[in-house]
């Protein structure tokens, strides 16, 4: 007789990137310059780094960690604001988005409709971070209550919040807010939002590039836990380092990236996984390397 089971709650864990994107040196990792010092004055940029956009297949549907860049960034001259706030915008980042590189056309390389995305969580509202809203009418959109508070502050447009690509008709926003956890392998973490309920997606708070990052942890049966974490960090080697980047409340992110290392050495194996970091696809390949085969013997079993 063959025994029936639900199957595990996360499926496969793969990663897309809707373009690249040129930063600062100091804005990939912080320097002694002030912000707007090192905007004015860098003449370097980083190598072209991706906007990863991290794809869930969970048993009660497609989640999305950030939804990207919006080839309109690149191909509306009014995209963005002009005068002195644009200036800012165009020191700031240089994108590279080619046509295929829509969040629905590289969504459908891995063989997923877009309309089969049911949830897509935001780690923070950059405009790097929610250029696949557009796409995203008939799923529900996950971000923390109080980055969504940051939008009614003064001046967001300076803040890198572009109102008119993030509050748009039809898009269906949950606000959530960080509760009490009871699960010790969270640790050091205390309060964050289970997504599911059931212990396989957990959002956590990680202020400091944003008033109300979120990062999620992702646990599956067949791989290490994966911590997905926006802009908390570039590069996944200096975050191991201590260093913080140049965009954000530096206190805070120091903070922050001190608990998630110090996560990582309660959880050996855990992989971080930023939005721009150029080794995170290298990193989640290796970490799922055996859940795959892990699948095909569940659903062996199953069958």
């Amino acid at each position: 007789m063959t025994t029936h089971t639900n199957p595990a709650p996360v499926q496969r864990v793969s990663v897309v990137s809707t373009g690249e994107v040129m930063i600062r040196p100091e804005h990939r990792a912080a320097t002694r310059k002030p912000m707007y010092w090192w905007l004015a004055t860098s003449r370097r940029w980083t190598e072209p780094l991706p906007i990863n956009v991290y794809v869930i297949e969970h048993r009660d549907g497609l989640v999305l960690f950030d939804t990207g860049q919006d080839r309109a960034s690149v191909t509306d001259p009014a995209y963005f604001p002009g005068g002195p706030v644009g200036l800012i915008y165009k020191r700031l980042a240089r994108f590279d988005i080619a046509a295929d590189q829509t969040l629905t056309n590289q969504l459908a390389a891995l063989g997923y409709d877009i309309r089969d995305v049911t949830t897509a969580v935001v780690s923070h509202l950059h405009q790097d971070h929610i250029g696949g809203l557009r796409e995203l009418t008939h799923a529900e959109i996950v971000v923390s209550r109080r980055e969504w508070e940051t939008l009614k502050e003064p001046a967001p447009e300076q803040k890198g919040l572009l109102r008119s690509h993030i509050q748009i008709p039809g898009l269906r926003w949950k606000h959530v807010d960080p509760r009490p956890l009871t699960d010790p392998a969270l640790a050091p973490f205390t309060t964050g939002h289970d997504l599911f309920g059931d212990g396989s997606m957990v959002l956590v708070p990680t202020p400091g590039h944003t008033p109300g990052s979120l990062s999620m942890l992702v646990r599956g049966p067949h791989h290490p836990p994966l911590l997905m974490v926006g802009d908390v960090t570039y590069d996944s080697a200096l975050l191991e380092a201590g260093h913080v980047p140049g965009v954000g409340e530096k206190r805070r992110l120091t903070d922050t990236t001190t608990l998630i290392n110090e996560m990582r050495r309660r959880n050996p194996g855990l992989t971080v996984l930023a939005a721009h970091d150029p080794g995170a696809a290298a990193a989640l390949t290796a970490a799922t390397a055996n859940a795959t085969q892990g699948t095909r013997l569940a659903e062996a079993a199953r069958a």
